[in-house]
């Protein structure tokens, strides 16, 4: 998928403007780094469009944080509501899963807690 398709996605998803999603998309990728071991956030790099990959910083030291303090930080970076950064973290992780090989998302999702597999699950 080319990165404007993914952008696209996550924007008619989300229902927000394509500069939104782009900052949306930025911001949920960084906070998946901050919780992905740094083989998961490598297997998870290569599968994303080029802009995003730069996006997902691969840390030696692993944040542990539920959903609803992954929204509110999201939701602080972009300037977006609790409401849209929830919808919108929701399109990007339904978008990626689309994307990506099964098995990298699966190990994605394992690394995340659980209320993460059901936000996605919830949209299928």
């Amino acid at each position: 998928m080319e990165y404007k398709d993914f952008i696209r996605a996550v924007a008619e998803r989300a229902a927000l403007s394509r500069q939104e999603a782009e900052d949306l998309a930025r911001a949920t990728v960084e906070m998946l780094g901050d919780q992905l071991s740094a083989g998961e956030a490598r297997r998870l790099a290569i599968s994303l469009p080029e802009p995003l990959r730069g996006s997902l910083h691969v840390q030696d030291r692993v944040e542990d944080f539920g959903l609803h303090d992954f929204v509110t930080r999201v939701s602080e970076r972009t300037g977006l509501t609790m409401k849209e950064a929830t919808a919108g973290v929701r399109a990007v992780l339904v978008t990626v899963r689309e994307m990506v090989d099964d098995e990298v998302f699966d190990h994605v999702l394992a690394q995340l807690p659980g209320e993460f597999q059901e936000m996605v699950e919830t949209t299928t």
